[in-house]
């Protein structure tokens, strides 16, 4: 065991300890009088001294010590009571720890290092791995895990273990902490603080990796940056769970079309340790058996299966669910059985001292297991879950029956096409006939051996037999037996037909895309040259794209679909298809195939692993993931004649993707010497096509008007290659790749993918951005990640929040990731340059009433960025603009205004007051279902973006004028920007006299108004307002006693920029013709009368209300140009860089 290092001085005290093993760095030795000496003198004496004076060491005879070359102290950090145990921990530091130590310069660190490590491992060894086992110890971590971090308190710690991070070429002793949304690790040595926080939705890549200097260890990419950690304990369960949580984000965040409410891990403030490994349990049960995605294990208990065919007894594990009974052979035999329990009618145990007992089932058949630990409980759940487990009534339909099946509205056909259009012929004496047969009496002594149905035993015989080709007549069964589409049917009896009155005769885009393209499957085969034919794809297309609208229809559905016809019964094809989408591909058939894209990493991987020669000569292996695409997405069906296409979905079914990728390296094997000649990618893509063209299936029965084979097939000069030859080699040899290394590939490719996608998206926006801004490229980049992790922010600790919603990868990408006013308030306040205080909220709401222009209630990265370069980048007379528009009411002409509106593309018109009229009460922005379908006009949005960009500038005599109200508003907005400042006392004074200057010219238009009644049009009849006090302005204390008596000749001339025209005098002057005549008073409230606007001034804005006074941009621009203070203040060049580190650094603070 590890103990907690001590030193010891002297190494040999008294000769009581032999040296068995030394380096440089450690020593283990053995007691004397213990092993080969341990008779004689000095055994009794060395056994009697430990007695009196050293009882532990009587107990452990074998130790190691740290030592370090330059230093005579030594550490004890392990003992133990036989040679195979501290061997262990020698081992281990072998492996581990002596490479590593070579790093460091001083005998000091590597000594604090080894003792931080032994100090780890003896916590976590301590550590158990569900904190229901060890509550107070857990505790204590989930404290250590919230102070260090600083993360929202419903942040879910999920585990944590000690172990290495590598910074450079030195290790960090310290604690990886996992939780539901991050990646945390915390080291402290020497006064070496270090401390990692990087969310699971922005790694990259996750692997297990080994090199010189780490034997093994984690690697972590996060943006671009690897992340390396060793040295643990239980590295393959720390892995395991990483890749689980990573992969959970993943689903949660961007894989939204296979994450609903009703998954397992919805709820992330559940999340534990012990969840997680019973997802990931349950996930790979169904996945090896083929299961419904309802059924759950149970139990598992190891047993032998007696295996009558072989008479030997099968050693394995027996897996019991809700309502079936698994077994899978352990020991080479490829042996599995999938039982429903309602086929089981008893259990009897007749033989207690084997530990065995006999499952009885229907049709006179028995399953005895032999040697299970705990038998009787095994019988007890058998009995009890097949008892409750009733046999489904599914509706059978009989082959006599035409057309229709009972209880349905919607025609239905009960017949696979194929027996339709091509009906068996018994009496054909054809070789290929006779060959027929023959593979149909193989199939039923493997029935009479093995059995037939859900309860067959799949063994070796039966993946040949499966390589050979499958019969015509047999294939449609075998399809939905392997891929366990038979136990989706039967637990669902009258499904289809249900679903099918729900969905006939309604509209919907993928209705629309559906009759699009059921005259492009297999158009060349009778069946889909008939309404017969068209109809049922038609049926099982949209019955489909009903139940299942996330994915609803997309394109390749139709091919595969097709063929399904051709040898399944309506209603089997449909449960075929939900079998392929939702289990066999997951995330092929969506609008990122994502699940495509992810198997073609996968096989990059194995033509590297397996090809290395094409490897060599092609260092760019994305050529094969383009060519590639169709084959993963059809099943090859697109690229091989159906007569041997058919061949390839037999092994799909029954091997899964596996026998897709075995092929692919194949068809590359094949073609080797070829590709190898190829010196560009057209080269490589013609001796593919003309190899798929070429291939062919000699046995196929199917007559001449159905097969597609080339027409050159009678050309003997053209080597031919049969689909059953290929199929065969391809087994041979890469039959070796696992399913389980395919799973574990997947998921760490689908990782890769996901980033990728998202970097691409990433670029795209940031591409389009640039053009309008002035921020630096970096900036962008950072700005973007804030913006993003803005709205990730939002729905961490959410089961299903409104902002989930938001994000839609079918969207055009500035339109991807778009933020509601809550989360760009919080985000606008982050980044805002100046302290505002209170008035935060109130700006951050009309800022984004201002950035919406198409209403929608969500702000796109361009739209913020937009209004950010203007507080950040842009001129006095550009930022003031925008404090302006921002104090205006809503509908006061303002949503049109932004002045770096240029750069957006044309919107609809939409008012303030219906942008959230598709705002549900959940929140939730409705938008129209078939948005994200519909296709981008490329060529369209350039032509408006490029009409956009040559938008003149916006007037400033456009701009409404602003009321008392507002602009007191506007003031105090002023004042909270100005507080901190280092000129905060000039800045107030400077405010005090622009609101002093601005009153007298008002009560000057005023009294001039007043003082020329006839320039009044005679048919506008005036009125006298009651007179009204002047309101009390907002001012700074220090600034108060500049309101009274400051007028305009007191204030200095200001420097202007070249670029900014200041405003002439008669455009400041307020005057009956230009400007409406509103009533005010001065600063020493006096009041007087008002006439009203006349109702033909152009100018007269429709918010200034009679008896109110009002301001125009110009005037307050122009008051405020001649305050050099102000002008400085807003021309100061902003510090982006701190800034966005300041929101960086806060904007997990900021969602507590």
């Amino acid at each position: 065991m590890w103990l907690k290092p001590e030193e010891v001085l002297l190494k040999n005290a008294l000769k009581l300890w032999v040296t068995e093993k030394s380096n440089d760095y450690f020593v283990l030795q053995r007691r004397r009088g213990s092993g080969e000496d341990s008779g004689g003198l000095t055994g009794l004496l060395v056994g009697t001294l430990d007695t009196v004076l050293d009882s532990t060491a009587r107990v452990a005879p074998f130790r190691i010590l740290h030592q370090t070359p330059d230093s005579q102290v030594y550490w004890i950090i392990a003992c133990g009571a036989s040679l195979e145990e501290i061997s262990q921990h020698w081992d281990w530091l072998q492996q581990n720890i002596i490479r590593t130590l070579s790093v460091f310069d001083s005998g000091e660190d590597i000594t604090s290092f080894v003792q931080g490590k032994i100090r780890g491992l003896i916590a976590e060894e301590g550590t158990s791995a569900d904190d229901e086992e060890d509550p107070e110890r857990f505790r204590e971590a989930v404290l250590r895990f919230e102070r260090l971090f600083v993360l929202p308190q419903k942040e879910k710690l999920v585990t944590y273990f000690s172990c290495s991070y590598w910074r450079g070429r030195v290790p960090n002793q310290g604690w990886i902490y996992l939780s539901t949304n991050f990646l945390c690790f915390y080291s402290y040595m020497l006064g070496n603080e270090v401390k990692l926080v990087y969310p699971w939705d922005e790694v990259s890549r996750l692997e297990r990796t080994s090199s010189v200097m780490l034997t093994e260890s984690i690697r972590v990419r996060v943006r671009g940056e690897d992340h390396f950690f060793s040295m643990l304990l239980r590295l393959q369960q720390t892995y395991l769970i990483m890749q689980q949580l990573a992969d959970y984000a993943i689903l949660r965040f961007f894989d939204k079309e296979t994450f609903n409410a009703e998954h397992p891990l919805a709820n992330p403030l559940h999340i534990t340790q012990r969840a997680l490994e019973i997802h990931a349990r349950n996930q790979s049960f169904r996945a090896f058996f083929r299961l419904p995605q309802e059924e759950s294990l149970c139990e598992v208990y190891e047993s032998f299966l007696w295996v009558p065919f072989s008479h030997v007894n099968a050693l394995g594990k027996v897996c019991v669910s809700e309502n079936y009974l698994c077994f899978a052979s352990q020991d080479g035999s490829q042996c599995h059985l999938i039982m429903p329990l309602w086929e089981v009618f008893s259990v009897e145990l007749p033989d207690r001292s084997s530990r065995a007992l006999t499952v009885c089932l229907r049709g006179k058949r028995a399953l005895r297991f032999s040697e299970v630990r705990d038998f009787e409980r095994l019988a007890a759940t058998i009995r009890r879950k097949c008892g409750t487990a009733g046999s489904p009534q599914h509706c059978v339909s009989n082959p006599d029956e035409e057309g229709v099946m009972v209880g349905q509205s919607q025609a239905v056909s009960t017949e696979a096409l194929m027996n339709v259009f091509h009906p068996h012929d018994a009496e054909n004496l054809d070789p290929k006939m006779l060959k027929e047969r023959m593979k149909e009496q193989s199939w039923q002594i493997h029935f009479a051996e093995y059995g037939r149905g859900t309860g067959m035993f799949c063994t070796k015989k039966t993946r040949d037999l499966i390589v050979r080709g499958v019969p015509e007549t047999l294939r449609g069964e075998l399809w939905m037996l392997f891929s366990g589409a038979v136990h989706d049917m039967t637990s669902h009896p009258g499904y289809y037909g249900r679903i099918l009155e729900e969905c006939m005769g309604s509209s919907s885009l993928a209705c629309d895309e559906i009759e699009r393209d059921l005259h492009r499957s297999l158009p060349e085969h009778p069946a889909f040259q008939s309404d017969t034919g068209i109809s049922a794809l038609r049926r099982v297309l949209t019955a489909y794209a009903h139940r299942n609208p996330k994915i609803g229809y997309c394109q390749a559905m139709n091919i595969l679909t097709s063929v399904l016809l051709l040898y399944a019964k309506e209603e089997e094809a449909f449960w075929l298809l939900v079998a392929v989408c939702e289990r066999m591909l997951p995330d092929y058939f969506n609008r990122r195939i994502i699940g495509a894209l992810v198997d073609q990493a996968v096989f990059e991987e194995l033509i590297r692993e397996h090809l290395t020669q094409l490897t060599e000569h092609m260092t760019d292996l994305s050529f094969f993931s383009s060519v590639s695409l169709s084959w993963f997405l059809t099943l090859f069906i697109s690229v091989l004649p159906i007569e041997s296409a058919v061949n390839v979905v037999d092994c799909f079914f029954y091997d899964g993707i596996k026998a897709i990728l075995q092929l692919g390296l194949a068809v590359l094997d094949y073609n080797m010497d070829n590709l190898l000649c190829c010196h560009d990618d057209a080269e490589a893509v013609t001796v593919l096509n003309r190899f798929f063209d070429n291939v062919t299936n000699k046995d196929s029965p199917l007559p001449a008007t159905v097969q597609q084979a080339s027409a050159t097939t009678n050309d003997k000069s053209i080597q031919k290659v049969d689909i059953c030859d290929l199929i065969k080699e391809a087994y041979e040899k890469y039959g070796d790749i696992r399913t389980e290394e395919v799973e574990n590939m997947r998921k760490k490719n689908k990782l890769f993918v996901i980033q990728t996608l998202e970097d691409t998206t990433k670029q795209n926006v940031l591409r389009v951005v640039a053009q309008g801004v002035k921020f630096s490229a970096a900036q962008l980049d950072e700005l973007y990640m804030l913006f993003k992790r803005q709205h990730f922010v939002s729905c961490y600790w959410s089961v299903c929040s409104p902002a989930l919603q938001n994000h839609d990868p079918s969207l055009p990408y500035l339109d991807q990731y778009q933020l509601d006013q809550s989360q760009f308030s919080s985000l606008f306040n982050l980044l805002l340059p100046w302290t505002t205080h209170t008035h935060a909220c109130s700006l951050a709401r009309s800022a984004f009433r201002i950035l919406d222009e198409n209403g929608d209630g969500l702000v796109n990265f361009k739209e913020f960025i937009c209004g950010l370069d203007i507080l950040y980048n842009r001129s006095f007379t550009e930022k003031l603009k925008l404090l302006f528009k921002l104090h205006l009411q809503p509908g006061t002409q303002e949503c049109k205004i932004l002045p770096s509106s240029r750069f957006f593309p044309p919107a609809e018109d939409h008012s303030f007051s219906t942008r959230l009229s598709d705002t549900a009460e959940d929140g939730v922005i409705r938008k129209c279902p078939e948005r994200g379908r519909a296709k981008v006009d490329l060529q369209e949005y350039l032509k408006q973006w490029q009409e956009d960009l040559q938008r003149r500038d916006e007037n400033i005599k456009d701009l409404p004028r602003i009321n008392q109200v507002q602009f007191i508003r506007l003031t105090k907005t002023l004042y909270g920007v100005f507080h901190g400042d280092e000129e905060e006392e000039s800045l107030y004074r400077a405010v005090a006299r622009v609101t002093s200057l601005l009153l007298r010219m008002e009560e000057v238009g005023r009294k001039l108004q007043e003082s020329s009644p006839q320039k009044t049009p005679q048919n506008t009849p005036t009125s006298t307002a009651q007179p009204e006090s002047s309101p009390t302005l907002p001012t700074s204390p220090e600034a108060e006693t500049f309101a009274e008596g400051e007028g305009a000749h007191d204030h200095p001339e200001s420097p202007v920029s070249q670029h900014e025209t200041v405003p002439s005098h008669s455009d400041i002057t307020p005057n009956s013709t230009s400007r409406p005549s509103t009533p005010t008073s001065s600063p020493t409230e006096t009041s007087s009368p008002a006439l009203d606007t006349p109702t033909d001034t152009p100018s007269s804005p429709s918010t200034v209300r009679d008896g109110d006074w009002s301001f125009s941009f110009e005037q307050i621009l122009a008051s405020l140009l001649n305050e050099p203070p102000v002008v400085r203040f807003f021309e100061r060049a902003v510090d982006t860089g701190a800034l966005i580190a300041r929101a960086r650094k806060n904007q997990l603070k900021d969602a507590h």
